[in-house]
């Protein structure tokens, strides 16, 4: 590897404390920056998203009970196993659910109707986001992303899957699609074997109630430490066998910034990926740059794409969909709407 890796998540940029160093994360001369980003990385990690945190406070938020027992992770039920997704997917991501009506008021202006992957924060409640999720659910399908990636080796194996669990009772009947792992072959998730665990646990939950179930995957080339977190050979070794073959999905998160500015060959990337995974849709599950003057590109680049693979969905969940195109006057909203109406 010919990059400086911080092991973390790459998507600090989350937050304005970390989009600095998203932007500089991979390149030899940051080490004085990132030093001084990383100095505050033990109180920001709590905190996430700022703006996102400091509206949760303003609000009577119940949190997460303690890990439930065995049989109380066995017993969640939900009224419905969600809607049918058609394909292609146009994915968009809100990492926060404040200003809830303009954020559905940009949903609705979309050209072609979207696929909303909601990130489920940390530390709190499903029930904080179930007026949300039904709102969102009128105007988009939805994806639940059960915990985002750098929050992943904060909870013990018991605690992902009651957290799973308590999801799956709380919003089964209003989400579509359940991200049962994200960015899952980071190397900043923690021990890998109960990474697996969480993941492949997670994954039963979903099937045994008949749900529907997506794998993001965190693409690597080049910009690992660890050779055993490459995309591909972390997930032959570790994706089990029930998985590989009754995935619904199976998407790849990529950042550009995080890998140097490489442009894979995605028609070979995603047919390796096929070829892994034989009965699951393909697509990336998650895009995005914090640099302003590129969004604009990307969001065209990536939303244009035309990849002839067997099961291919496109996807792309652009992450910053509600700091750039909420609310709907944003100019970024009208640059998607082209980009999702190109022939």
């Amino acid at each position: 590897m010919n990059t400086l890796s911080f092991s973390i998540s790459p998507r600090f940029g989350h937050s304005t404390g970390f989009s600095l160093l998203r932007t500089l994360r991979g390149s030899a001369t940051v080490l004085v920056a990132a030093t001084t980003v990383l100095t505050g990385f033990a109180n920001a990690r709590e905190l996430g998203n700022s703006a996102q945190q400091s509206t949760k406070k303003n609000q009577t938020v119940t949190p997460a009970p303690a890990a439930a027992s065995t049989a109380a992770v066995k017993a969640a039920t939900s009224t419905a196993s969600g809607r049918i997704v058609p394909s292609p997917i146009y994915g968009v991501t809100i990492d926060d659910i404040s200003g809830l009506s303009n954020i559905t008021q940009s949903l609705g202006k979309l050209s072609k109707k979207p696929t909303t992957r909601i990130v489920f924060d940390e530390n709190v409640a499903p029930s904080y986001y179930r007026d949300a999720t039904v709102a969102i659910n009128k105007v988009s399908y939805v994806m639940g992303e059960i915990l985002d990636s750098q929050y992943v080796d904060t909870v013990t194996v018991p605690g992902y899957l009651d957290r799973t669990s308590q999801y799956l009772g709380a919003l089964g009947d209003v989400v579509d699609i359940w991200e049962i792992g994200n960015e899952i072959n980071g190397e900043w998730l923690g021990n890998n074997a109960d990474v697996v665990a969480k993941m492949s646990g997670a994954y039963d939950l979903v099937k045994s109630q008949n749900k529907t179930a997506a794998l993001t995957l965190y693409y690597n080339q080049d910009c690992w430490s660890k050779p055993a977190n490459e995309m591909f050979t972390w997930a032959n070794a570790n994706v089990p066998s029930r998985m590989k073959q009754g995935l619904d999905y199976v998407f790849i998160s990529y950042y550009e910034a995080d890998c140097n500015g490489l442009k894979p060959n995605w028609p070979v990337v995603f047919q390796k990926l096929a070829t892994m995974f034989p009965n699951s849709k393909i697509g990336f599950g998650e895009v995005g740059t914090a640099t302003r003057t590129q969004k604009a590109d990307y969001l065209t680049r990536y939303y244009t794409m035309k990849i002839d693979v067997p099961k291919y969905v496109g996807g792309h969940f652009w992450w910053y969909f509600r700091q750039d195109m909420v609310p709907s006057t944003k100019p970024l909203l009208n640059t998607l709407n082209s980009a999702i109406s190109a022939p």
